[in-house]
């Protein structure tokens, strides 16, 4: 094997390969550095203005004025490294420098309104206020107080129905909830002070409903909204805001009064949140500090961190170096592991060819290679069986010929001595001898036509009940001789499409086999029916005939019968259950294999079943309409 061909260079080459993408790819990523570098400032810049929103929505939220700012901004440009300013409406400073008046704000600080804000403020559910405004809506120490006790004992009630879970929670106006328990344990523990509005919140959620629905009122007639502890809704059925009766704002939870039962149509939500919206902004702008403008500087151009100077490209070389190194090392060791399997099987291969039936590979691990090494073993079990069948086979039939030919030489050699003469007995038991050694070569060649594929069969219109009883008249005086009750039977008058000649040489050679086996006194007996198909399945009895119909044919005697480890074995070649060979008792061994080669070339299938000292069966199934007229099968 030249080296350009040889599998561990073929690897080698393609690792180098690998090796010099990868170092390409390493160089370029090193050239883009910089970019990289630009792009992560870019995503800090944006953090910070997030940051530097936030914390001024959230001072803006929690403060009527901008009084005391200042702090807050210098700590910003300190953690930030931006320059921070803020301005009213008409650009009068509050913090921070000076700016021109050209200067373009970069967003409108005001929590009633996040619209023109940076983003990432928490939010309410209407996305325009930021829901750390709480304005009149805040708890009282007091309450508080009242509700951490309420809370404290629904927890711990809660933490004995979960297992220990659940913890408290508070909401911006102070108010404290249950949260991390699953929803049986807190159906088990109500809580319903939680979510009660306490008396000094009262007077705000009812200015806020009353403003709700007089802005719904505004839009047309619609059911009135009650507002829920979280700013939640739901209608007033029944009762639209055009019946309000005026008068001071009911609280939250009390239905107002009305003048009529009219049914008023459903409250569209996204009319209440827009009024909802409206209404809060109206109430809470005297609790929140005035709308201001944000001033922030931009980030300095992103410095390039890496460059292509000489260190670096003798950095970059270094490396490259060392990673090609590294795979080539990884490749020849990998590529020596492959190659040892594939040299072992070349060795075994030619050990074989030598002539080695021992020969094996070690099989390791379960890849390609060790199921190729797997395979080659199993290759070399199934051609050691079959040069022990072979071998096997050529010693049966040196051992049948032998027989015949000994005689045939034993009588010759007799008349040379004068032992013999030559007489009518002794031409008779030459002929027969002869005989058999022709039957022999004949079953021979019908395995060697069978084995080679060209088996030919002629089939036309036969009659089996006629058929069966030729084949018995014809072992009728065999069987009479021998104390045996032969009877043939057909079930029905059935024709079907075979070879007239091959079908009565396999059954003669069953009826053959089952004279041979059956006692004195014993039956042998010849049946033929049509089997039927139903839905795909047999159920032998009447009806029309499809193409699924089979013949069958029985052969059954009450002989000694087979065990059932020898069953398997009966059509095998040279195989008799006499095993002295005793040609009184067994016959060349060749007789059922012919028979189900000539079966197999119809089509059809044989088989056997026995019972020790009972008897055995012999069944040739063959398709009562065969596709072709005439043909070459190849037998098994």
């Amino acid at each position: 094997m030249t080296a350009r061909r040889s599998l561990l260079v073929r690897l080698l080459a393609g690792a180098v390969l690998i090796a010099l993408c990868s170092i390409a790819a390493t160089a370029w990523l090193a050239a883009r550095s910089t970019t990289v570098a630009i792009q992560q400032q870019q995503g800090q810049a944006l953090a910070d203005d997030a940051k530097i929103y936030n914390t001024l929505v959230g001072f803006a939220a929690t403060h009527r004025t901008w009084s005391g700012i200042g702090k807050e901004i210098s700590k910003l440009a300190l953690d930030t490294g931006r320059q921070i300013s803020l301005t009213t409406r008409d650009r009068q400073l509050i913090s921070g420098q000076p700016v021109p008046a050209t200067q373009t704000p970069s967003a409108v600080v005001w929590p009633l309104d996040l619209s023109t804000g940076l983003g990432g403020t928490p939010t309410d559910a209407t996305g325009q206020i930021d829901s750390r405004v709480v304005g009149p809506f805040r708890l009282s120490d007091a309450a508080k107080s009242r509700l951490d006790d309420v809370a404290t004992r629904v927890l711990s009630c809660v933490q004995d129905n979960s297992g220990g879970l659940g913890k408290i929670t508070y909401d911006p106006t102070g108010r404290p909830r249950i949260e991390g328990a699953s929803q049986y344990a807190l159906d088990q523990c109500p809580s319903t002070a939680l979510d009660e509005i306490d008396s000094q919140q009262a007077k705000a959620y009812s200015n806020l409903q009353s403003r709700v629905n007089a802005c719904l009122a505004k839009r047309g007639p619609t059911t009135p909204i009650k507002l829920q502890v979280d700013l939640s809704w739901t209608p007033y059925f029944g009762v639209t805001t055009s019946q309000l009766q005026p008068g001071p704002a009911s609280r939250p939870g009390e239905r107002p009064s009305v003048k009529s039962s009219a049914a008023p149509p459903l409250p569209d939500p996204a009319a209440v949140e827009a009024c909802m919206t409206v209404s809060r902004r109206a109430l809470l702008t005297p609790y929140v500090a005035p709308p201001a403008l944000l001033f922030v500087s931009t980030h300095s151009e992103a410095s390039a961190e890496f460059d292509l100077s000489p260190a670096n490209q003798k950095r970059i070389a270094g490396v490259a170096a060392a990673i090609l190194g590294i795979t080539v090392l990884i490749a020849a060791v990998g590529g020596i592991r492959l190659v040892q399997p594939l040299r072992a099987l070349t060795k075994a291969s030619r050990q074989m060819t030598s002539g080695d039936e021992n020969v094996r590979v070690k099989v390791r691990g379960f890849d390609e290679i060790g199921q190729l090494s797997l395979a080659f073993n199993e290759l070399a079990d199934a051609r050691a069986r079959t040069e022990s069948l072979r071998r096997a086979m050529v010693s049966d039939i040196a051992h049948e010929l032998r027989t015949p030919l000994s005689n045939i030489r034993g009588w010759l050699e007799a008349v040379e001595d004068g032992v013999a003469k030559p007489d009518a007995t002794f031409i008779a038991s030459l002929s027969e001898e002869a005989a058999l050694l022709q039957h022999i070569l004949d079953d021979l060649r019908d395995l060697a036509t069978a084995d080679a594929g060209n088996l030919r069969i002629h089939p036309e219109r036969v009659y089996l009940g006629l058929l069966l009883d030729q084949v018995a008249g014809t072992f009728r005086s065999q069987a009479e001789h021998a104390g045996i009750t032969l009877s043939s039977a057909t079930i029905g008058d059935i024709e079907l499409e075979a070879d007239p000649v091959r079908l009565r040489q396999a059954v003669g050679n069953l009826l053959a086999n089952a004279l041979r086996y059956t006692p004195a006194g014993g039956t042998v007996r010849i049946e033929g029916r049509i089997e039927r198909r139903t839905d795909g399945g047999v159920d032998g009895r009447g009806g029309g005939r499809g193409e699924g119909d089979q013949v069958v044919i029985d052969v059954v005697d009450t002989g000694a019968g087979i065990a059932a480890e020898d069953l398997p074995k009966v059509f095998d070649r040279f195989w008799r259950a006499e095993q002295s060979r005793n040609r009184h008792t067994g016959g060349s061994g060749l007789g059922l294999p012919i028979v189900r080669s000539l079966i197999e070339a119809h089509g059809g299938t044989a088989t056997a079943t026995s019972t020790l000292d009972k008897g055995s069966t012999f069944t040739l199934r063959l398709p009562l309409h065969p596709p072709a007229a005439e043909r070459i099968t190849a037998a098994r």
